[in-house]
C-alpha cells in the first residue's frame, strides 16, 4: 500500500494578511502600545489608557458607519457633519424638555441623511465620493443655518447618559458611551461575518456584476449600508453629546477624515471587498494611542498629523502590495 502525503504549500506574508485583515493593525497597536510605554512614563497607566479608550469613541463610531460604506467600495465624506447635526437637532429639542423625543429624532435625522445618499448612488448610480461630497457641503451648510451661529450646551440626563462614569473592578474607569460602542461593534461584526446580509456586502464589494449574477439585489444592498451608517451616525451623536455635553456647528470638522484614517489603518481596503469592524476597532485605537503616545513625548500636533498621514499612505500600500502578490 502506498501512501500518498500531499505537500503543504506555504502561507505567503501577503496571504496572511488578505486573510486576516485585523492582524497587522493588531501587531502596529502592540508595537505602539510598548513603544510609548518605553518612552514616558504616563503612558500606561489605567487612567491614561481609559482616556485614550475614550477619545477614540467618536471617531471609532464614525469609523464603524464608514466600514460598511469602504466594504462596498464606496466612502462617506459627510459622515462627521451627518452627526454633527444630529447633535444640534438633539440638543435643541432637549432644550423643550423632550429628551426621549430629542434622541429619536436625531437618529432619524442621520438615518434619512445617509438614506439619501444611497438613493443617489444607487437610483441614478452617481459616484459614492461626489454624492457625499456634495451631502458634506448641504449638510455643513445647513447645520450652521439651522444653529444661527449658536453652540447649545446639553443638560438633559438622557442625552448626557453615555457620559455617566463607573469604575470596573474598582480601578478601570468605564463610561456608558464605550460600553454601547463595543455593543455597536459586536453586532456589526455578527451582521458582516454571521449572516446572508454580511455576505452580500463583501460580494457586492469585491465585484457588483458578479454579486447580481449570482441573485443578489445589488442595490437594495447598497441601499441598506448606507441607511445603517446613518443610523450609526445618530448613535455617535449621541455618544458625542455625552462626551461633551454641548452641541457645536463647528465640532469635529475633520471627523470624516479621521474616520476614513481609523478604517485604512484597521486594514480594511479602499478598493472595497476586504476588511472588516474588528480592524477598524483597532485602527480606531491605533490613531488615538499614536496621538496620546506622541503628546506625552512632547511632539508638536503638527507633526503628528504628518505621522499619521505617513501612516495612511503606507497602509494603503501595502492593501495594493498584498493584493498584487496575491494574483
Amino acid at each position: 500500500m502506498t501512501a500518498v502525503v500531499g505537500a503543504r504549500r506555504r502561507v505567503t506574508v501577503s496571504e496572511l494578511v488578505l486573510r486576516y485583515p485585523a492582524l497587522g493593525p493588531s501587531c502596529a497597536l502592540l508595537l505602539a502600545v510598548v513603544v510609548f510605554s518605553l518612552v514616558t512614563n504616563t503612558f500606561l497607566s489605567l487612567d491614561n489608557i481609559s482616556l485614550v479608550v475614550e477619545q477614540s469613541l467618536v471617531v471609532g463610531t464614525l469609523a464603524l458607519g464608514q466600514t460598511l460604506v469602504i466594504l462596498t467600495a464606496g466612502i462617506d465624506l459627510a459622515n462627521a457633519a451627518i452627526m454633527v447635526f444630529g447633535t444640534l437637532l438633539m440638543a435643541k429639542l432637549a432644550g423643550a424638555g423632550g429628551g426621549l423625543t430629542a434622541l429619536l429624532a436625531g437618529i432619524v435625522l442621520c438615518a434619512a441623511v445617509g438614506s439619501i445618499s444611497g438613493v443617489l448612488v444607487t437610483s441614478l448610480r452617481l459616484p459614492p465620493f461626489i454624492v457625499t461630497l456634495g451631502m458634506l457641503t448641504v449638510v455643513a451648510a445647513s447645520s450652521r443655518i439651522f444653529a444661527a451661529g449658536q453652540s447649545f450646551p446639553v443638560s438633559n440626563g438622557l442625552l448626557n447618559l453615555l457620559g455617566q462614569r463607573f469604575y470596573l473592578f474598582g480601578q478601570i474607569e468605564i463610561t456608558l458611551g464605550m460600553l454601547l460602542g463595543l455593543a455597536m461593534f459586536l453586532f456589526a461584526w455578527y451582521a458582516l461575518s454571521r449572516t446572508a446580509w454580511g455576505r452580500h456586502v463583501y460580494a457586492l464589494g469585491n465585484d457588483p456584476e458578479a454579486a447580481r449574477l449570482t441573485g443578489i439585489h445589488v442595490n437594495r444592498t447598497l441601499f441598506s449600508v448606507y441607511l445603517l451608517a446613518g443610523v450609526i451616525y445618530g448613535f455617535a451623536a449621541w455618544q458625542a453629546i455625552g462626551r461633551i455635553p454641548n452641541a457645536d456647528p463647528n465640532a469635529y470638522q475633520t471627523g470624516n477624515l479621521d474616520s476614513i484614517t481609523a478604517v485604512v489603518i484597521g486594514g480594511t481596503s479602499l478598493f472595497g471587498g476586504r476588511g472588516g469592524v474588528l480592524g477598524t476597532l483597532v485602527g480606531a485605537l491605533i490613531v488615538s494611542v499614536l496621538r496620546s503616545g506622541l503628546t506625552q513625548a512632547g511632539i508638536d500636533e503638527l507633526y503628528q498629523d504628518v505621522a499619521t498621514g505617513l501612516l495612511v499612505i503606507v497602509a494603503v500600500a501595502l492593501d495594493q502590495l498584498a493584493r498584487r502578490r496575491s494574483r
